[in-house]
Order: structure tokens, then C-alpha cells, then sequence
């Protein structure tokens, strides 16, 4: 079979900007504004209009399909590691994402590491969902989507609610999540070439960042969701590529959502790259996998 020459062309794209990102010597600022050009993989999506806004002190873009659901919104969460990316590098995809489903998306703007360490990412998707609870979305009505990192705080902030007892977002789509922060699966070192984003060294470093304190353990199921308890979680999908050095993290959380009983799919993407939704509107197999998030979301969101 193989993959699509639109999907080759987005190996190559990441390849060039991670070639630019991993120059010796670069300035945070200078690798944080080439992370922020991956949106240029992304066509804009038609008839889709952008707000920003101020949701509680925490800044963030409204994506908004003509046509959405007013009662629905999806709450997204970026990749780059807590680290790089914004609501910018994210704001197409999520658009993409959004039409899918058919509901606008609040793309949220958190904070980065090292200067602000976890949890400081997880705080901020907390302040965001709670900000759209005060503008009339029903929990079972809010969708919480992100990739990478962002997939990992797609699932983080609904058990969080759950450790406080409170109501949960309706659905999660968790793309190319981030759930082993000891880094030991085997993919991680399997994929070294086949990734054009993620290395075990750019996971290290990114690690380093978020997980400042010394008495963290990488192994905690707070930070580490394979060894989460998963009890209670809303219809969550996830979606990974093969060829992502967190493809073991993507299919483990898979194993981990069943054996907890959790409403879930896995989607593992053949040869695909980490955060391919980046892709979006460009790549048939990306748009086709976004296609099926968006049909999870329609199914789950108001259950």
C-alpha cells in the first residue's frame, strides 16, 4: 500500500523543520517561533472564524464552524511538550477537528516550561474548562481533545475532575498522547528514524523542563497515565501513528482504557507520524482519521 504522496510530503515538511529546530545553539524564543510554524502543514478550513479570547486569565482562540452547535464546545490542548507550540500552531488543526465534530473549539493557550513547570499546563486546562462552564456549556457537552502533549492533558484534566468528584467533560479524543514518562517503550528507540519530530533525546529534554521538582517520581500515575487509574473516565478514543516513537504510549493507554472499562478506540495510523493531525486538509489519511474523531465526538458529546 504505503502512504499517500500528500502524507510524504508532511514526512518532509516535519523532517525540515525539525532539522531547523535541532540547530546547535538555538535561542528558546528562536526554537519556540520555528515550533510555532508547523501550522503552515495545515490548510486553513473553510468556513471557520477565529475569536480570541480571555478565558479566566488564561489566554486561548475560539475555532468556530459555520453551522456549529451552539450548546457544544471542544476544549483543545497543543503539542510541543509543555515546552514549544501554541494556540497558534494548533488553531487549523483544531479547526479541522471542530468542523468534524460540528462544534467550536476553545484551543487553549497555556502556559509553557521550564518557566512555568508542570503543573502549571494542567492548572490552566482547569481554569479553561471552568471558564466554559460559566459560559453555559453542560460538562457532558464539552469535548477534550489534544495531541501529544495536549493528548496527555486531554486525559489528565478529566481525572483530575473525577480525584474531585466533579463532572466530567462528555468524550476525549487523546491523539499521539505522551502517557510513559519514564520513556522505556520499545518504540521510542524502534522509531528513531522513522520520526520526524520525536527523539528519546528531545523527549528527554522536554521532561526535564516540565518535571522540575526532584521528588517527582516519572513513574507517578499523575504524570505517567499508563499507571493511572482510568475508573470513570467519559468515551475516550485514541489515535497514533505507527511510526511515532510514542506509538507503545498510544496503544498502551488503547489496553489501559478496556482493562478499565472504559467506551474507547484505538486508531493506530500505518506509518503515520506523531501529532499527524498537523496535516490537516492536506493529508487524505489525516483528514480521514480526523473524519472518525469527529463522528466520536458527535456520538458522545450530550449522551
Amino acid at each position: 500500500m504505503g502512504i499517500s504522496p500528500e502524507a510524504q510530503q508532511f514526512v518532509e515538511f516535519l523532517a525540515s523543520t525539525n532539522a531547523k529546530l535541532v540547530t546547535p545553539g538555538l535561542d528558546l524564543a528562536i526554537v519556540r517561533d520555528i515550533a510555532d510554524s508547523h501550522h503552515k502543514a495545515s490548510t486553513e478550513p473553510e468556513g471557520v472564524t477565529y475569536a480570541e479570547v480571555d478565558a479566566d486569565g488564561v489566554p486561548a482562540l475560539w475555532a468556530i464552524p459555520e453551522g456549529a452547535d451552539p450548546d457544544k464546545a471542544l476544549l483543545h490542548f497543543h503539542f510541543g511538550g509543555s515546552v514549544t507550540a501554541s494556540m497558534h500552531s494548533d488553531r487549523k488543526a483544531a479547526g479541522h477537528i471542530a468542523k468534524a465534530a460540528g462544534a467550536r473549539s476553545l484551543v487553549v493557550d497555556f502556559r509553557l516550561a521550564p518557566e512555568h513547570p508542570y503543573p502549571a499546563q494542567l492548572d490552566d486546562t482547569e481554569t479553561a474548562y471552568r471558564w466554559l462552564l460559566s459560559q453555559g456549556y453542560e460538562p457532558r457537552n464539552i469535548g477534550s481533545t489534544g495531541h501529544s502533549i495536549g493528548g496527555s492533558l486531554a486525559v489528565m484534566l478529566p481525572l483530575r475532575l473525577l480525584a474531585k468528584g466533579e463532572a466530567t467533560p462528555g468524550a476525549i479524543v487523546s491523539v499521539s498522547p505522551w502517557t510513559d514518562l519514564t520513556i522505556q517503550n520499545p518504540s521510542v528507540d524502534a522509531n528513531e528514524d522513522n520520526d520526524k519530530m520525536l527523539s528519546r533525546n528531545t523527549l528527554e529534554l522536554f521532561r526535564g523542563a516540565w518535571l522540575q521538582d526532584p521528588a517527582v517520581d516519572f513513574a507517578d500515575p499523575q504524570i505517567s497515565l499508563v499507571n493511572a487509574d482510568l475508573t470513570g473516565l467519559p468515551p475516550t478514543t485514541v489515535h497514533y501513528g505507527e511510526y511515532e516513537t510514542l506509538a507503545d504510549d498510544g496503544a498502551q493507554l488503547g489496553r489501559r482504557l478496556a482493562d478499565f472499562k472504559v467506551t474507547s478506540e484505538v486508531h493506530p495510523m500505518p506509518e503515520g507520524q506523531h501529532s499527524f493531525v498537523l496535516g490537516a486538509g492536506r493529508v487524505p489519511e489525516v483528514d480521514q482519521a480526523i473524519q472518525q474523531m469527529g463522528q466520536w465526538l458527535r456520538k458522545h458529546l450530550g449522551a
